[in-house]
């Protein structure tokens, strides 16, 4: 089993046996919630020189820092075409003039010549509904790069836009891990997965966002239905406490409302992360490629 990476940025993750941990409270500033696509770019080449094994499961941090996946996958050196599987309660896919954020990395992704194909699985946000639709970039969902995978949201303006082919929409969890697994059954390709953990609803585990509404079984199910193999692996979707010290990032957060969490609460909230990080990390250690 590959040994985890740990990008300490937000100290969030805790102790996890054997795992790489890589000291970089220093970026948490500067990269959390979003970023200049050049400092993102900076921060992706220290990482270069700081990863041991593309294969091993990075741990991000705060969801506040899934725009991190976007240099992970940027990474991967495989030779031939491989999928990107998301986790999200959230499409990550929204129009941001600022850079790069933590809603904004999946279009950059879709790009890559070496992804075939971006799936966004579990989305119960209404970033996606009739009133957000226009926040969405289009583009890949148009050019048939990207798919959302959602559970009880109104989609249906994506049959008057011409983006239906782009949209999986169902009533309930079960029925979507139920179809997204048989879509998978005779797909071999590699897969990168990313996941959010405010994809699982908020009996299982408590994030710094809105949740959906996956149990643990459902994510088991999917990891296991990869079985082409994993390029690459992350896990974000910890609780952390923090306060921006530039005004802009403060207006932003709050604009997006994210949940307030009460320190007092941080240490059992973290006590089931880490529980859940650990089935993780097993089921993902049975699908990866060997090197």
């Amino acid at each position: 089993m590959t040994a985890p990476v740990v990008l300490d940025i937000d100290r969030s993750v805790g102790r996890l046996a054997g795992a790489h941990v890589l000291p970089l409270g220093e970026w948490q500033e500067a990269l959390r919630f979003g970023c200049a696509v050049r400092t993102l770019r900076r921060f992706g080449r220290l990482l270069d020189g700081l990863l041991p094994d593309e294969r091993a499961t990075v741990m991000l941090g705060s969801g506040d820092f899934h725009h991190l996946s976007w240099p992970l996958i940027a990474r991967v050196s495989e030779r031939k075409l491989f999928q990107v599987v998301v986790l999200d309660n959230h499409p990550d896919n929204m129009r941001f003039p600022f850079g790069v954020h933590c809603g904004s990395w999946v279009r950059r992704v879709a790009a890559l010549p070496q992804v075939s194909h971006v799936h966004v699985v579990g989305i119960g946000s209404s970033d996606i509904d009739r009133e957000h639709a226009w926040e969405n970039y289009a583009t890949p969902l148009k050019l048939g790069r990207l798919t959302y995978w959602s559970i009880g949201v109104d989609v249906s303006w994506a049959r008057r836009t011409g983006l239906r082919d782009a949209f999986r929409d169902f009533d309930t969890a079960d029925e979507l891990v139920q179809a997204f697994c048989a879509w998978q059954e005779h797909r071999l390709e590699a897969t990168y997965l990313s996941i959010d953990k405010d994809v699982f609803a908020p009996e299982v585990v408590t994030t710094n966002w809105d949740q959906g509404w996956l149990r643990i079984g459902h994510a088991l199910a999917i990891i296991g239905s990869l079985r082409g193999g994993l390029v690459g692996s992350d896990i974000t979707g910890e609780v952390s406490s923090y306060r921006y010290r530039r005004w802009w990032k403060r207006w932003l957060s709050s604009i997006d409302a994210q949940p307030a969490i009460d320190p007092s609460d941080l240490p059992s909230c973290q006590a089931r992360q880490h529980a859940l990080n650990a089935i993780l990390l097993e089921a993902i250690a049975r699908r990866v490629e060997p090197g």
